[in-house]
């Protein structure tokens, strides 16, 4: 009996004495004066993980499984990125009302995650993105210099494993960074010619872009092999004369990674549209190159949807669309005339932008056979403010309401991907153009001429 009780034991200790892996990690913390009653927490790939409830006294904890890696957490209002690996115990404590200010981490992990608070803290004092893109160009590099040192001099005391990658994406980000330059350069400046001097550090022709573990790793490596993708396909366009779609298919094929091949691939799948001549290329080429079916299968659905808009065809259809005149208005009601159709929300910026354009084009052609048709896609609560506006800028023609906004059918028809978004339609319900020019492009009057509107 004692030789086996001693088994028992000496196996007992055996297994109490065995490393168990935990995967995950323990977040915690207290904040002051919180926005919201729970936090969400995202990954790297903007994917909501969980959320977390906060207490009553601004407390919270709880464990988030296979952690390891860059996280975000947002209260709703304001968002903040930390640092995760399986095992840590991490604790923030903050005040919301001074939210980045006040970020401390303590526990294991608070090397790592303090450094991250203070990075932000560091780049926001650089100043707002017009203070440093209207910098002229020595003085722009000489305050991303002193950025980039005041980083590596606070990320000396930090673990050495993320210190190791942080150093990369570091340079990763400041490259991304010049990639702004500029074009933003230009916008700030009002400097349409500007170009960077020849001795501007973006030099990207060493670039490893087949780099899988970073593409998975940094976001700043992606925005960087996107930039090189497209300023690569753009100068191969102009000087094989070729067009840019055909050039960038070029670029694809070359890739050896096929991660970062299809990444591109999903990218140039936005361009398939009713207004893009190489849609059919695209189409082809993706269905080719890309080895990702969920992709195939969406452009597919996609596509088949544009050829349904080509010039010719039968409209998609709407009715029964409120009417601010009252009553409701379907487009069958138009038939026999020509239709052009204006989807826009009274939120949306460029689309009141084309209202004084509309309003002299509809006074120009009062008298001939075209029903100028709005078509709001505000939202239901959204109502009083169309009916507002309507009355406030004295709109004119046929003013509606599609019926669920962005999922109305005739929307998901047109596949409209934003606003304002022009349709003409002709007497018998024919597609003319499924992207018609805007009211202050001169070539729609040019196409209601060519028309004998």
């Amino acid at each position: 009996m004692k030789k086996l009780l001693l088994g028992i034991a000496t196996i007992a200790l055996v297994s109490c004495g065995k490393e168990q892996t935990v995967n995950y990690a323990l977040f915690k913390g207290n904040i002051k004066n919180p926005n919201s009653k729970e936090l969400a927490i995202i990954n790297s790939s903007n994917e909501l993980v969980k959320t977390i409830k906060i207490s009553e006294d601004g407390s919270f904890t709880d464990t988030i499984f296979n952690a390891n890696g860059h996280h975000r957490f947002s209260d709703g209002k304001e968002s903040s990125s930390f640092y995760l690996k399986d095992g840590y115990e991490l604790s923030l404590n903050m005040d919301a009302k001074e939210f980045d200010e006040t970020i401390v981490y303590s526990g294991e992990g608070n090397e790592v995650n303090n450094f991250l608070a203070q990075k932000y803290l560091i780049k926001e004092r650089a100043g707002s993105m017009q203070d440093l893109y209207s910098l002229d160009e020595a003085a722009y590099l000489a305050k991303m210099d002193d950025i980039n040192k005041e980083l590596e001099k606070t990320l000396e005391n930090v673990d050495s494993d993320f210190a190791k990658e942080e150093k990369i994406n570091l340079n990763y980000e400041y490259l991304s960074h010049l990639t702004n330059y500029q074009p933003a350069h230009r916008y700030f400046s009002k400097d349409n010619e500007f170009k960077v001097s020849e001795s501007f550090p973006l030099n990207l022709d060493k670039l490893d872009v087949n780099n899988e573990e970073h593409f998975k790793k940094f976001n700043s490596y992606k925005n960087i092999v996107n930039y090189h993708f497209t300023n690569s396909a753009r100068i191969n366009s102009k000087e094989k004369n070729i067009s840019f779609e055909d050039a960038a298919i070029e670029y694809i094929e070359s890739h050896k990674s096929e991660m970062i091949k299809n990444s591109l691939l999903k990218n140039m799948a936005f361009q398939i549209s009713a207004n893009n001549p190489k849609s059919e290329v695209l189409y082809n080429a993706i269905m080719k190159l890309s080895n990702d079916e969920g992709l195939k299968e969406r452009i597919t659905k996609q596509f088949n949807g544009i050829k349904k808009l080509a010039a010719g065809n039968v409209s998609p259809s709407f009715e029964n669309y409120e009417n601010n005149a009252g009553g409701t208005t379907s487009l069958a009601d138009l038939k026999g005339k020509y239709v052009y159709i204006d989807l826009w929300a009274t939120w949306c910026k460029p689309c009141k932008a084309e209202i004084p354009f509309l309003k002299k084009v509809e006074e120009k052609y009062s008298d001939k056979n075209i029903a100028f048709v709005s078509i709001s896609i505000d939202a239901e609560a959204d109502h009083d403010t169309w009916k507002k506006m309507i009355k406030d800028k004295e709109l004119g023609g046929i003013q509606l309401m599609a019926d669920k906004d962005w999922q109305s059918k005739f929307v998901l028809d047109y596949q409209v991907q934003g606003i304002p978004h022009f349709i003409l339609i002709d007497p018998e319900g024919n597609i003319v153009k499924s992207y018609a020019p805007r009211p202050s492009d001169k070539k729609l009057i040019e196409l209601f001429e060519e028309l004998k509107i």
